[in-house]
This record gives structure tokens, sequence and C-alpha cells, in this order.
């Protein structure tokens, strides 16, 4: 994933739904700010700008039980050796897939990542 400065479209704003700062996340996950952003440095979480003027936020959805939710950083690196960008990647963990069903961030929250994961590497053929 790149971490340059990208603003989302409003469709896929809507499409994530509940956005965290870093503070409000790390405040979610009972950690510290930095912590959240050494994620996102670490390819763990991914961060977009959802307008000019303001900073950073994560999808609210990668983050359960103080934790990155299981399977999402092998994702994320599965969906950048596709060469999806951060707004290509987050449109595709949140658009709904009928064959899964739900969507494929739905599919990481409920521990179906093995299925995600194929689906993500499959995309770079």
């Amino acid at each position: 994933m790149t971490k340059t400065h990208v603003d989302i479209d409003p469709e896929l704003d809507s499409l994530v739904g509940e956005w965290f700062t870093f503070a409000e996340a790390g405040e979610a996950a009972g950690l510290p700010a930095s912590r959240v952003k050494q994620w996102v440095k670490e390819g763990k979480l991914l961060a977009v700008y959802r307008r000019s003027g303001g900073g950073p936020q994560v999808p609210a959805a990668f983050l359960a039980d103080g934790q990155v939710i299981k399977g999402l950083p092998g994702t994320l690196t599965l969906l950048s050796d596709a060469n999806f960008d951060d707004a290509a990647a987050l449109r595709w963990l949140f658009t709904a897939d009928d064959t899964l069903p739900g969507t494929p961030v739905q599919a990481l929250r409920e521990n179906r990542g093995t299925e995600i994961r194929r689906r993500a590497q499959a995309l770079a053929f």
C-alpha cells in the first residue's frame, strides 16, 4: 500500500462507514495513538485522508478487541502485490460480494480469512 496523501471519494467514504483518527483508534484499542501510527507504517493497518485538511484515519472495522483484525495485514500485502492503491484496497474490502456473503472485511472479522486471502492473491494474476 502506498503511504501517501490520498483523498477518498464520498462513495468510498460511505462504503467504509465508521472511521477513527489515530487517537480514536488508539483509545478503542487501549493503546497510544503512536502505536496505531506504527501499525500503519508496518502495513498492518491502512490509513487514508478522508478530506483535504484532515488527518489520516483508519476504518473502525479494522480493529476488534484492542487488535488489528486477524488476517488484515496479510490481505493488505496481497492487495498491494496486486497493485491496488489504498483507495482501491478499501473499495475491495468494503464492497459486498454475494459469493461470500457480505464484504471481505466482514469475512475477516468473522475469522473467514483464508477465503479472503485466496481471493486477494488471485487478483494478482
